[in-house]
């Protein structure tokens, strides 16, 4: 069915003013700042945006127009906007755990170190205790309170 001149007229001024609403951000719900939504939203059969269809010219303005906004920063599609942030969201969240692993992993070989040290001092010291070398010039400890109150009193 062939339209007239008026009609395509009348059905481009259409397009481009639901163009310019979806480009200000007022999206439908269930919508996107698409073509689909906008040949629905301006009453049009969607295929006639694409190849040698009569409104081709309009769908390159629409996708111009759009990336012009996503490179000036500008998100019109307020759903693709929370999309991008929690994207990013995400990428900083992976970042924070990925090092809060790692500081764990360092944290944990840090116990081991530590305790593998205080069980080779302790090891040390048994064995100093036990070692009978006279000539070591080792002072020997009390190794419980009676003796070390005994020994700094005197016999009671």
């Amino acid at each position: 069915m062939r339209i007239s001149a008026a009609q395509r007229t009348q059905n481009e001024n259409r397009i481009r003013a639901t163009m310019d609403r979806l480009l200000r951000g007022e999206i439908p719900p269930g919508g996107n700042c698409d073509i689909k939504t906008l040949a629905l939203e301006a009453g049009v059969d969607r295929t006639a945006f694409y190849g040698t269809r009569p409104y081709a010219h309009l769908r390159a303005e629409f996708e111009h127009r759009v990336q012009q906004l996503q490179q000036a920063a500008e998100t019109p599609d307020p759903k693709a906007a929370q999309i991008e942030r929690l994207k990013t969201m995400i990428d900083k969240l992976k970042t924070n755990l990925a090092q809060a692993n790692s500081t764990i992993q360092d944290l944990i070989d840090f116990r081991s170190q530590a305790l593998s040290r205080i069980a080779a001092q302790h090891d040390e010291i048994l064995r100093l205790r036990a070692s009978d070398d006279l000539e070591a010039n080792i002072t020997r400890l009390p190794s419980d309170r009676r003796e070390r109150r005994q020994k700094i009193m005197g016999p009671c």
